[in-house]
């Protein structure tokens, strides 16, 4: 194992904490949260969504979402818009992150799992991502930012699993904010 080439790796995942989430400037939000914000609620919500689908091993799932998103280390991240007109092999990306970590290249089978949704793990993944952005989503509106309902009509068309759309349509029925009222101290 080269130490130093997965030292090198390691660094570079940290662009993630400094790399924005960059949909949310299209509805006006000045700061937005950074993709490694992004991916830990996404891993949170996916160890959920795995438990509430009987998937087998809810760990994978987590570990899936962990490193669904490393080719923004590169790139950053780009919202839909610029994805219409911007192109990148994001596989190539992949495979160059890795080429000098032979011991961890099942990553790019994660990756490849998420992305296209081809596996059952996959599917779960993916709606975890989905239902992190809706939840976002959700968050902002009830700040002000009222077009992010976009992000929630697109997520509630695109998610594959029962439980998934079960966390959504209850989401969709309560403040963010509920969580917190019957914990604060009169």
């Amino acid at each position: 194992m080269n130490i130093k080439k997965l030292v090198n790796f390691i660094f570079e995942l940290g662009q993630l904490k400094k790399n924005p989430h960059q949909g949310w400037s299209l509805i006006g939000l000045e700061k937005d949260e950074l993709v490694a914000s992004h991916v830990l609620r996404s891993a949170q919500i996916g160890y959920f969504l795995a438990k509430m689908e009987g998937y087998k091993n809810s760990f994978e799932i987590v570990v899936f979402l962990v490193f669904h998103d490393i080719e923004e280390c590169r790139i950053g991240d780009f919202h839909k818009v610029a994805n219409r007109y911007v192109k990148f092999d994001k596989e190539k990306i992949i495979d160059d992150q890795l080429k000098d970590l032979i011991e961890f290249q099942e990553i790019k089978d994660f990756w490849k799992q998420v992305e296209n949704k081809n596996t059952t793990a996959g599917k779960i993944a993916k709606d975890a991502d989905l239902l992190e952005q809706a939840f976002t989503a959700k968050e902002l509106i009830e700040k002000g930012y009222y077009m992010a309902q976009n992000w929630i009509n697109n997520v509630e068309k695109n998610l594959k699993t029962k439980s998934a759309k079960k966390l959504l349509q209850e989401m969709k029925k309560i403040s963010s904010n509920d969580w917190w009222q019957e914990l604060k101290k009169i």
